[in-house]
C-alpha cells in the first residue's frame, strides 16, 4: 500500500503596527509572484469587524441561518466552507491544518501577536512603533525607510526580492541544521 505524504505548509504572516500601511497590497503583489516560482499560496486574513460572504435570501444563506454549523458553497471553478464559530472562538491551528492539503505558503495578513514567523510591514507616515524590536517572530521588515536593522529589510516595491527571501525562507522551513 503507497502511503500518502502529507506535506506541511510554510506559514508566515505579514503584520503592521497599524492599519492602512499596506499589508493586503504587498500580499496581492507577491501572490503572483510566489506562484511563478512553481508555489500554490493560500491566505488567511483576518478581519476586525463583523463580515459575511454568503447572500441573504440564497439557498447557502437560509441553511447557514437555520443553524448549520459548516455550509460548503460550490461548484466546478471554486468552493467556499463557511463555519461558524460557535463557541465564538478562533483557533488558527484547525485553520491552517484546513487550508494546507494544497498550499506550499499560507500568508497570514493581521494577527501580530501570533507566534509563527512574521514580515513587518513598516510606513514611515503611518506606522507609530516598529514591531520586530519587541517580537522575535518577525524575521524581515519592507518599509518606506532605510533601515539599519539586524533582520533583513526591503524597500515596500522590491517585491522580487521579498519573494526571493520567502522562497529561500520556505525552502529551509522545518529543516534542522546539524551543527555536529
Amino acid at each position: 500500500m503507497k502511503q500518502k505524504i502529507i506535506k506541511s505548509p510554510c506559514v508566515i504572516g505579514v503584520c503592521a503596527a497599524n492599519s492602512g500601511s499596506g499589508k493586503t497590497t504587498l500580499i496581492e503583489k507577491l501572490i503572483p509572484q510566489l506562484i511563478k516560482k512553481g508555489l500554490v499560496v493560500s491566505v488567511i486574513k483576518h478581519a476586525h469587524h463583523k463580515f459575511d460572504i454568503d447572500t441573504p435570501g440564497k439557498d447557502s444563506f437560509r441553511v447557514r441561518e437555520a443553524g448549520a454549523s459548516q455550509t460548503l458553497i460550490f461548484n466546478d471553478h471554486r468552493s467556499a466552507l463557511i463555519t461558524e464559530n460557535v463557541k465564538n472562538t478562533f483557533n488558527i491551528e484547525e485553520v491552517i491544518t484546513q487550508m494546507s492539503l494544497d498550499a506550499d505558503i499560507i500568508l497570514i495578513e493581521g494577527l501580530k501577536s501570533m507566534p509563527y514567523p512574521k514580515i513587518e510591514v513598516h510606513r514611515k507616515e503611518i506606522s507609530k512603533e516598529i514591531l520586530f524590536e519587541k517580537d522575535s517572530n518577525i524575521i524581515a521588515i519592507v518599509s518606506d525607510l532605510l533601515l539599519d536593522i539586524k533582520i533583513p529589510s526591503f524597500g515596500l516595491n522590491d517585491i522580487h526580492s521579498i519573494v526571493n527571501f520567502i522562497a529561500e525562507y520556505k525552502n529551509s522551513y522545518g529543516v534542522k541544521k546539524n551543527n555536529g
